[in-house]
């Protein structure tokens, strides 16, 4: 496996592989790897010849008051992960190297973004968008995968990349969980042994919507709440948001119709550590 750092060298090594007729994959991450992440390189492997992973805590998709600094970033685990994983070339660009003295350009989200995630942390998904843009400059891919857990941001991906034409496919990786049913994460190791068998209440609650859905139940908003009340009974948990969206324009959705697919999002504080999870379903 080899490691640039330099975005120049990256994208010559990237120009150099096409011209040879290699297919790329990409997985984009920012480091502390784990099981989920390692689902994304063994499912870029199957259809790629060459494998790049890379590895940037971007600072532009945090805002003030996020864990921007106290990310964890072990970069030596992480890259022995890597290798082991049957990764290529590992890109772990310096923020400086990314966003170089005088940086000014910036991608806005549309609409998909205003919501949920995006109304939380305000200015995000124009970070993500504007880092995506420039590591598939960069890296030259012609697939990239990214995990179903950030269901809203694979969403905002996919369209940014149809409304730029940009030559890639993306991928969507399915949720890795833990034995509980924790959809596995970075920030599941701020967790205590006890928030973290709590925090199965947000499998519980996907659970309950699909039997709910199974009986053909079309009360969206209700099983929502419903679901909101079952995680607030746990100590120290509170709801950020549980809601169903539309799959294809991600706009909440509070009845289902016949044959449509919906999503559920879960945000959910355990204490201080804030927990995503979600399930599509099809009503």
């Amino acid at each position: 496996m080899q490691i640039i750092t330099e975005p120049a060298v990256m994208q010559a090594t990237a120009e150099k592989l096409r011209l040879r007729r290699q297919r790329i994959g990409v997985v984009m991450t920012m480091g502390a790897l784990h099981e989920g992440h390692l689902s994304l390189i063994h499912q870029v492997r199957s259809v790629s010849g060459t494998v790049i992973l890379t590895i940037f805590v971007n600072p532009k998709q945090f805002g003030p008051d996020e864990d921007f600094h106290r990310y964890p970033r072990p970069f030596e685990q992480d890259a022995a992960h890597a290798r082991a994983a049957g990764v290529d070339y590992l890109f772990a660009p310096s923020v400086e190297s990314m966003y170089p003295e005088g940086f000014q350009t910036a991608i806005r989200a549309g609409s998909i973004a205003e919501g949920f995630e995006g109304m939380k942390r305000p200015g995000h998904f124009d970070g993500v968008v504007t880092v995506v843009t420039k590591l598939l400059q960069i890296t030259k891919p012609h697939t990239a995968v990214f995990g179903e857990k950030d269901a809203q941001q694979l969403a905002v991906i996919r369209r940014l990349v149809r409304d730029l034409n940009m030559d890639v496919e993306i991928v969507g990786a399915p949720i890795i969980r833990e034995k509980n049913g924790l959809a596995v994460s970075s920030r599941n190791i701020y967790l205590s042994g006890e928030q973290r068998e709590a925090a199965q209440a947000l499998y519980l609650g996907i659970c309950h919507a699909s039997r709910e859905i199974e009986k053909k139940r079309t009360d969206l908003f209700g099983i929502a709440a419903e679901i909101e009340r079952m995680i607030a009974k746990e100590p120290g948990f509170r709801c950020d948001y549980v809601a169903f969206v539309d799959e294809e324009k991600f706009m909440p959705a509070e009845t289902a119709e016949r044959e449509k697919k919906y999503r559920l999002l879960l945000a959910v504080y355990a204490g201080n550590v804030r927990l995503i999870d979600n399930c599509l379903f099809t009503a």
